[in-house]
């Protein structure tokens, strides 16, 4: 490996020309970064969905269940 200049944590490749950090604080860094978006999305399409049945909710509650509009026209 090769270092780069400049960069005390940065090495090219000499095979495939591709650069290496290795730094694995930051690496580590960027996984726990990368799990707490991970969880934040996780938890926003929870919330999305809870909402949505909330919203579902409040409509069946406001015009009866769905069904009960089907029997009536019957």
């Amino acid at each position: 490996m090769i270092p780069v200049e400049g960069h005390k944590n940065l090495f090219r490749d000499e095979k495939s020309g591709a650069i290496v950090n290795t730094d694995t604080h930051e690496y580590f860094q960027y996984v726990k970064m990368r799990s707490e978006k991970q969880k934040q999305k996780e938890e926003l399409d929870k919330i999305k969905n809870d909402i949505e049945e909330i919203k579902l909710l409040l409509k069946e509650l406001i015009n009866g269940p769905k069904w009960n509009h089907a029997r009536k026209y019957q």
